[in-house]
């Protein structure tokens, strides 16, 4: 069996599509799973998920961003952080508003319960017996610090040695991470969108399994970026300078 794992699309209907024709031209999989952070905080939420619908056999999970858009939660600073500290005013503005954004989106296109209904992890036996969770942050959460490649094999195994698995699939931090502690295996998908390294290019893995073993395979994809700049600033985002910096090193 093959599985695509993708996460962190972030309303970039470029980068995806980028990954769902380099999956195909792999030879297509069995299934793909989606590890959350689907809609926001990019320029076009609901073309990403009109497209996302229509991959067969696709499996979804919640991102921290996705639960923000649904909830209203959010991420720092904090109404009572902007209060204190008259400096963060400007980035609680922008983040609020990104958000009342999508969310206007999502509500609009009649996306908003099906976004709330994503559940936190999904969980499989692979053909060869290994035990494979994918949930967005670490297990058991959509959010906080996640799994850093800068974290020690001790801050690692304490976040995955309770998770009943062989092999850990993670997201959120955008940068990709692959090691093994205390005989797990830990996968940072990295990101399809939004890179928090040098490295641009869309990321996701590919895992190839039957009764002998299985593989996993980190890809990268290029995609028109530029094109998801002007389209970030063609929209008027409310959060435009904050997202067009993720690609502002590549310059």
């Amino acid at each position: 069996m093959r599985l695509a794992l993708i996460s962190d699309i972030h309303g970039n209907p470029i980068a995806l599509d980028a990954v769902l024709a380099d999956i195909a031209a792999q030879g297509g999989v069995d299934e793909t799973w989606v590890v959350g952070d689907l809609a926001a905080l990019g320029y076009d939420p609901v073309g990403v998920l009109d497209r996302l619908h229509d991959v067969p056999n696709a499996h979804f999970l919640r991102g921290n961003t996705d639960r923000y858009t649904v909830t209203g939660d959010r991420p720092p600073p904090s109404l009572e952080d902007a209060r204190r500290d008259p400096a963060l005013q400007a980035r609680y503005d922008e983040v609020a508003r990104s958000f009342a954004w999508t969310r206007s989106y999502l509500l609009a296109s009649g996306w908003l319960d099906w976004l709330a209904a994503l559940t936190l992890e999904r969980r499989l036996t692979l053909p060869d017996g290994a035990r494979l969770l994918a949930v967005h942050a670490s297990p058991g959460r959509d959010d906080g610090m996640g799994i850093q490649p800068t974290m020690s094999d001790a801050e690692i195994l304490a976040l995955v040695q309770d998770a009943d698995a062989d092999l850990v699939v993670v997201a959120h931090t955008h940068r990709a991470l692959d090691r093994t502690v205390g005989g797990i295996r830990v996968i940072n998908l990295g990101s399809l969108s939004n890179p928090a390294t040098a490295d641009v290019r869309a990321a996701y893995a590919l895992v190839d399994a039957d009764s002998h073993g299985h593989v996993v395979q980190s890809r990268r994809v290029e995609y028109d970026w530029q094109a998801v700049v002007a389209a970030i600033r063609a929209v008027h985002h409310p959060a435009a300078d904050f997202l067009i910096q993720h690609w502002r090193r590549a310059q």
